[in-house]
């Protein structure tokens, strides 16, 4: 791979030194840290389960600590495992006030409370995912649930850890590529599933071999392969099906009876969802050294995936337009995209004492390619490098008061070449400064501040472009629990977003969402305003948790429809405008019975945001009123559960979107660990949406020619050593 930054250089220099400058360290200078010592702050919060059976050594980085306050939601374990997808959109969906954009099976982000794209942070251990899946939805987020250990969701005073354009929330996956911890032994993890309702495939392996009393090694591989998808009923929506067959009928008109005909029998096509099969393939390595005083490692992962874009049918979608003009303009062939990242990571921690109690740093540098097919032909090609650093200081608990500090620096590059290529060249460069800190004033009350200061430059040399955005964010949150398990709180957050590139600099037809979009070379600061409440209550057999939400924004960016048409396409300018966020969620959890050998849990979420343009109406694309109930049996090495999920009509809608309709899907799961629950073989069946519904995501743009997926019948094995 060709080095083409002097900032990759850098990045490379300090990396080696700093293993070279860890391997070189006297051991005297750090005290061994056993399993059965006393960890202190450095013991990990989600310490992973010795699944070798070996003794831990020494213990490093811990997996997560990147907030004072908790996550917000949170999947691990069996659960992780389970609903492991390729994209982490599909993974999270189910979790309160969680959805996705669910393109398609290959490409996928989370929704949090109705924001997506780039008021969402997608991350790995704090640092992002350096590819393009923000720039369109049919890009791919890079991400291996291979090496996850958990995932988390943030809202509240934390996110400004990860950005100030986190309004939405962040999403942060913690990985085990890094090694963590030095195992006695060799130890080895490997992950087979099958999926009928694409013919899914997935093999996975990880291995960590310890090099010594302070290094260790770590290799891992995954292959996952699926075809196209089978849904419950009709592939298009009732709306789409009426417009497909208004076409047809045009076309009879002008004497097209065999294309006439080829639309009728497309409009009632059932089954699969054509063009949306799926390959990817990640291989990955890490070094580790760790010790009771620090722990430094670098890693490698190259990820490869190719997917299909389901093509929307040509209509004239209710527009005065040639029907022939009409969707995805590609001629016959599939349209597929090739994706490659080569990523580079670093992370490491040094104890200090004192004030400070750590130093922390992050790495990552990646090299991406992302290519668009049509057929065999190659189309439009997204091309870019990333480097993102963090270093954090973090301070000791002093009676109480405790906090995190730290820079952030980021530069990507973007170059968009061949026929679709609607935004040029650009490079972005942005670095910050933020603190979060939280004070214990007893009594149960906790106070809690964060504010961030960032500095964004956006540049294109093709288009002789340049603008640098100030950017203030500010956070303050308030809490209290009671000694019996209650716990109130109110956060508020003050954020500013830099307009991205898309919304500044396109011009061109986006074949994703099926527009001509237009950006806006003057526009200013995104700024909003987030009040959060909740009430949260815990006992040992029972948990209560309710959130609501406020966020009201001064020059919200969305495109919005102009009237006018581009080459067959409705235009879409990007505008800032007032706009108002409110909603809620809330689950719960009890323990409704039990016995000497097992017991039954009981649990629901639900989830609801409404979504306005000041003056102009609905926000597109928000997700509906959700209400999700569940029942878990566990006896023994044994747990079975079952579900389900509603979801409302959403008719709140955008220009030339379509309502979705109600719909609700039932899941049945079992996991059974035959050689106990800590025993090295766990087996998994899994019944999603049992009865074949059709359903569609409001929250996707591929929703009236992509539904759910219909009865996946699934099986998962995992083994460890």
């Amino acid at each position: 791979m060709q080095i083409r930054s002097p900032r990759i250089a850098v990045l490379a220099c300090a990396s080696v030194i700093s293993i070279c400058a860890a391997s070189a360290i006297p051991q005297s200078a750090f005290a061994e840290t056993s399993a059965d010592a006393d960890n202190g702050p450095h013991q990990p919060a989600h310490a992973p389960a010795d699944e070798g059976g070996g003794d831990i050594v020494v213990v490093g980085h811990p997996p997560t600590d990147y907030g004072l306050l908790a996550a917000t939601a949170n999947i691990s374990g069996d659960t992780l495992v389970s609903q492991a997808r390729s994209q982490i959109g599909e993974i999270l969906n189910s979790l309160p006030g969680v959805s996705s954009t669910s393109f398609s099976p290959g490409a996928s982000r989370p929704v949090l409370r109705g924001f997506s794209g780039d008021r969402v942070s997608v991350l790995t251990d704090g640092i992002g995912s350096l590819d393009a899946s923000n720039v369109s939805v049919d890009h791919a987020v890079v991400f291996d649930a291979l090496t996850v250990d958990h995932i988390d969701v943030f809202h509240g005073p934390s996110v400004l850890l990860f950005g100030g354009n986190a309004i939405g929330g962040a999403v942060n996956a913690i990985d085990k590529r890094i090694p963590r911890q030095v195992p006695d032994r060799i130890t080895a993890t490997g992950i087979g599933s099958y999926g009928s309702a694409a013919d899914e495939r997935a093999l996975s392996g990880a291995v960590d071999v310890p090099l010594g009393e302070r290094f260790v090694a770590h290799v891992d591989g995954s292959w996952r392969k699926s075809d196209d998808l089978r849904v419950g009923g009709h592939v298009y929506s009732k709306d789409l099906r009426a417009d497909m067959l208004h076409a047809a009928e045009h076309l009879a008109e002008d004497g097209e009876n065999e294309e006439a005909a080829e639309l009728v029998d497309e409009a009632g096509r059932t089954g699969r969802v054509p063009n949306s099969a799926a390959r990817t393939s990640t291989i990955g390595a890490g070094l580790a050294f760790i010790d009771a005083g620090g722990s430094l490692g670098i890693s490698y992962q190259h990820y490869n995936t190719r997917y299909g874009v389901p093509d929307r049918p040509a209509t004239d979608h209710g527009h005065e337009a040639d029907p022939a003009e009409e969707g995805h303009d590609h001629g016959a062939e599939p349209v597929t995209i090739g994706l490659v990242q080569d990523r580079f990571d670093l992370r490491g921690e040094l104890a200090l004492g004192g004030f400070f109690d750590r130093f922390q740093v992050r790495g990552a540098y990646a090299d991406y390619r992302h290519t668009e097919y049509e057929g065999d032909e190659v189309g439009t090609v997204f091309e870019g490098q990333g480097i993102e650093m963090r270093t954090d200081l973090v301070q000791a608990d002093r009676n109480g008061w405790r906090g995190r500090s730290g820079v952030q620096y980021l530069w990507r590059t973007l170059t968009v070449t061949g026929p679709e290529a609607i935004v040029p060249d650009y490079e972005i460069e942005r670095i910050g400064l933020f603190t979060l800190q939280s004070v214990d004033l007893g009594g149960g009350f906790t106070l809690d501040g964060s504010g961030r200061y960032d500095t964004s430059k956006l540049s294109s040399r093709g288009t002789a472009f340049s603008k640098t955005f100030d950017l203030w964010s500010g956070a303050a949150g308030a809490s209290w629990k009671s000694g019996d398990g209650l716990g109130l709180g109110v956060n508020f957050v003050h954020g500013e977003r830099a307009p991205s590139p898309e919304e500044l600099l396109s011009d061109g037809i986006h074949v994703a969402t099926q527009s001509y979009e237009i950006g806006d070379r003057t526009l200013g600061v995104e700024k909003s305003n987030s009040f959060e409440a909740y009430a949260r209550y815990q006992t040992p057999d029972f948990n209560l948790s309710v959130t609501g939400y406020l966020t009201k924004f001064n020059n919200y960016i969305a495109p919005l429809a102009t009237g006018a048409q581009m080459d067959g396409q409705p235009v879409y300018q990007y505008t800032g405008v007032d706009a108002t966020f409110k909603g809620f969620e809330a689950s719960g959890n009890v323990d409704a019975y039990s016995w000497s050998g097992g017991k039954v849990q009981l649990d629901a979420s639900a989830d609801f945001t409404h979504a306005q343009l000041k003056a102009l109406g609905p926000v597109p694309r928000i997700p509906p009123l959700r209400i999700r109930g569940g029942g878990d049996v566990v006896m023994g090495d044994v747990r079975l559960r079952a579900e389900a999920e509603w979801n409302a009509k959403q008719d709140r809608v955008g220009d030339y979107e379509y309502p979705t309709g109600s719909f609700t899907v039932v899941n049945l799961s079992a996991d059974w660990h035959p050689m106990g629950v800590d025993g090295p073989v766990t087996l998994l069946l899994s019944a999603n949406n049992l009865f074949d519904v059709v359903g569609r995501r409001s929250a996707s743009f591929t929703r009236d020619f992509v539904p759910i997926s219909g009865r996946d019948l699934r099986i998962t094995a995992k083994f460890t050593y």
